[in-house]
């Protein structure tokens, strides 16, 4: 194992890891970007793959040419493709906003991943990390990216968070962190894919208006929407938008389906025909019959309800008190009300004890404090015990943003945020641009049938759009058998090309 340190300034460097806000730095006290570079091997379909680990600071600067931010990635580059036009690479990243990318490194893409129960709580360490033999490095590199106020990234010198934290000023920073590393990597010449989870679909979409936008420089060969959420509409359901019930509907039915709060005879077992059949109702029944508001055919709105009853397992009572309008917190909460239990967000598939028998809510989604710890201990041992990160400042999970600026993502004046218009510009004006929408049947957070929805609008190339699916949540990979065919699918949209 080869180690590398390199830090700068004594004091600045003190100031840093006591805890000092970045700001109070100046900028002729500004240390040394530091970096750690070890080297590791892996066993992927049969092969050894051999690879050098970077992981470290890279400093953004401002228009004035002064450090603003650091952002913190581990690169993996593979030996042996001494062909830079040959070899791709993909830059990785999670959502939030504020989430770091620890979730698809130790989860589905990087040499070790965490191996976790199936839809149960992760409990505490000691964690199980195996070596990944799903891991995508054999065929491309790897860039796991933390945006400023994720992991270590931080604001530095005169950057406040403000500068980092909105959906244009996030994919600036972004798209600069790219630009710096194909630069000092010399692989401008070589095939970009970028791969993004939830939140980091909508970066997706605003990281190609960044790269692919007026003036052009960094054309992108193929995007991974991970859990896709780049359309607010259609899983949004403020008052007035009833599109987002339609959205969020299929979803439901597929979690009553799990929880086997439907007759899936009626389907003879098949999830495939039952789903087909919710997505028909959502369009031609569901939607028009919310359409109609309170105007809505005594009778018809009965025969609806009595369809959406048996599609999603909620009471014919409970739809009609709710205006067969259900939230999403409420369906988590109603779909097991009578054992005491409630359904997971990110993913349905996880339960949680209520103790509030008559709650309109769940306490909280306990698909994410099912997992949340394991993740966060093993990416920690991993970087101090195997990388030898030497940081004992606090990596930020999730959560570490705030104030976020959404406005640069509207369309026109409404209030919700929609980059489809940039992805399909995109498609449009790059040939070679592919998108692969990986989405898991159990995810409430980002719905399947709203990513459907959206991507069915008019200026994609739908030649170009493949969509896949899993029996499993928001975090596929966290399912075995989701796992070993998301990565392949993942790794069908790099080769295929």
């Amino acid at each position: 194992m080869i180690r590398k340190f390199i830090a700068g300034a004594a004091a600045a460097f003190a100031a840093l890891s006591l805890g000092v806000p970045a700001m109070a730095v100046q900028a002729e006290e500004m240390p040394e970007p530091r970096t750690y570079e070890s080297r590791g091997q892996v066993t992927i379909n049969g092969q050894r793959i051999r690879y050098s680990v970077t992981a470290g600071e890279t400093f953004l600067v401002d228009e004035n040419g002064d450090p603003n931010a650091s952002i913190f990635s581990t690169a993996y580059i593979a030996d042996g493709f001494s062909d830079p036009t040959t070899r791709p690479v993909a830059f990785v990243f999670n959502g939030g906003p504020g989430s770091a990318s620890l979730w698809l490194h130790m989860g589905v893409f990087g040499p070790q991943r965490i191996a976790l129960p199936n839809a149960q709580d992760d409990g505490a360490a000691p964690f199980d990390v195996v070596e990944n033999v799903h891991s995508i490095l054999d065929v491309a590199d790897l860039v796991f990216v933390d945006p400023v106020g994720t992991g270590w990234s931080q604001p530095i010198g005169e950057g406040e968070g403000s500068d980092f934290w909105g959906v244009t000023e996030d994919a600036e920073s972004l798209a600069q962190f790219i630009r710096i590393w194909l630069s000092e990597n010399r692989r401008w010449n070589s095939p970009k894919y970028l791969l993004g989870e939830s939140y980091g679909t909508l970066r997706i979409g605003a990281l190609l208006n960044e790269l692919e936008g007026s003036y052009t420089d960094v054309a992108i060969n193929g995007v991974a929407l991970i859990s896709t959420v780049v359309d607010f509409r259609y899983d949004d359901t403020s008052p007035g938008n009833d599109i987002g019930y339609v959205g969020l509907m299929p979803g439901f039915a597929a979690t009553a389906w799990y929880h086997n709060k439907v007759d899936r005879s009626a389907w003879n077992n098949d999830i495939e025909a039952f789903l087909d059949d919710s997505r028909t109702f959502a369009i031609e029944e569901y939607m028009p019959a919310l359409m109609y508001g309170s105007l809505i055919d005594p009778a018809r709105q009965a025969r609806v309800v009595a369809e959406l009853s048996r599609f999603t397992g909620l009471s014919e009572d409970f739809l009609n008190r709710a205006n067969m309008r259900v939230s999403l917190w409420r369906f988590m909460r109603e779909l097991r009300r009578d054992e005491g239990l409630s359904v997971g967000r990110l993913d349905s598939r996880f339960t949680g004890v209520e103790v509030d028998g008559v709650g309109e809510g769940p306490e909280t989604d306990p698909s994410f404090y099912g997992i949340d710890a394991s993740y966060t201990a093993s990416m920690l041992d991993y970087f101090t015990r195997t990388l030898g990160v030497d940081i004992t400042e606090y990596y930020s999970t999730i959560g570490g943003v705030s104030g976020w600026n959404w406005d640069a993502g509207r369309s026109g004046n409404n209030n919700y945020i929609n980059v489809g218009p940039w992805i399909s510009r995109a498609m449009r004006q790059n040939s070679d641009l592919e998108v692969l929408v990986a989405q898991g049947y159990y995810d409430l957070a980002t719905p399947f049938f709203a990513a459907e929805l959206m991507f069915n609008q008019p200026g994609f190339d739908q030649d170009r759009v493949t969509f896949t699916y899993y029996e499993s949540g928001h975090m596929m990979y966290i399912h075995e058998p989701s796992l070993v065919t998301f990565s392949q699918d993942v790794r069908d949209l790099i080769v295929g090309q």
